[in-house]
């Protein structure tokens, strides 16, 4: 897609307004399917269907039983943690926007922040957060072994990502920072009107496609499944890699430009250091003990 942006914007940066996108599928009187909220749907069911897909190779570390409670509480845990982690990391404190924990000041039938998800959006480290928390209850209430359960689910939600950043391109939101290349970009909501990278499709290509390529060929053709943290390692390193360099070609949130400029790094990349840590542990964790002989952890 980059090269054709390109080719279209060779001297002159490239509208966005032009390009005749819309942020909703179709609409019927007041109600909208936009995209955003189809990416999370479609990200939540090909994670699924894929899950049940690994469940019937050997080596599975739980049932389909498993799996239809798991991907309940994790799509409760995408949304409630995501807007927490909005709430916790991007609001409140020296922002200058008010905690949308306190903030009772919303137009319409709801006027708490909190529960105003289109108010703001969602943080990915909250929703990690809310998902890993998920897995670990499922994993507690029916015995299993949280490891290797988030091995398996680690391996779809690339998916998720490369969906969600494409509809954030599509809503043309969550721009980058100014640039000079040939696929430069002017956003509608960009008050500046400077060109600017589209840093949307940079996501979508490391966190979402990139990654998700890396684990398919991992637990499909190779027997990483079979040590268990492997994948979810991987995922985890790769994904806050992936997030860390994405950060410097997006624009900064603007309650926390002053943060960046203070500290050297954006928030979202302050965030991600632990993940890339944690990931670079649990790989080396997985390498060094000896691989399963099947899928079954035997009781020590």
């Amino acid at each position: 897609m980059l090269s054709l942006l390109a080719a279209s914007g060779a001297a002159d940066p490239i509208y966005w307004a032009n390009l005749g996108l819309k942020p909703y599928l179709f609409e019927i009187g007041w109600f909208q399917l936009r995209f955003y909220s189809l990416a999370y749907l479609l990200g939540v069911i090909f994670a699924y269907w894929h899950t049940l897909k690994m469940l019937k190779q050997p080596g599975a570390p739980m049932a389909q039983r498993h799996a239809d409670d798991l991907f309940f509480y994790c799509t409760l845990g995408v949304i409630l943690g995501g807007r927490l982690g909005y709430a916790l990391f991007y609001t409140g404190g020296e922002t200058g926007i008010p905690s949308a924990f306190t903030d009772f000041s919303g137009d319409g039938w709801i006027s708490w922040k909190l529960l105003r998800l289109w108010d703001g959006g969602m943080s990915f480290h909250g929703g990690l957060m809310g998902v890993t928390a998920a897995m670990a209850f499922i994993a507690w209430r029916d015995k299993l072994n949280f490891i290797r359960v988030v091995d398996y689910v680690c391996v779809g939600v690339p998916m998720g990502m490369l969906l969600g950043r494409l509809a954030n391109f599509i809503n043309g939101e969550l721009y980058g920072r100014a640039a000079d290349v040939p696929w430069a970009m002017i956003f509608p909501s960009d008050p500046s009107q400077v060109p600017r990278h589209p840093s949307q499709l940079y996501q979508a290509g490391l966190e979402g496609l990139a990654l998700l390529v890396i684990l398919m060929l991992l637990f499909w053709k190779t027997r990483a499944r079979y040590r268990p943290g492997l994948l979810a390692g991987v995922f985890t390193l790769g994904m806050g890699i992936a997030r860390f360099v994405n950060e410097f070609f997006r624009q900064p949130d603007a309650q926390l430009a002053d943060f960046a400029a203070r500290t050297g790094l954006s928030m979202g990349q302050w965030l991600t250091i632990p993940l890339i840590l944690t990931g670079l542990i649990v790989v080396l964790y997985a390498l060094r003990k000896p691989p399963l002989a099947s899928g079954i952890v035997q009781p020590t």
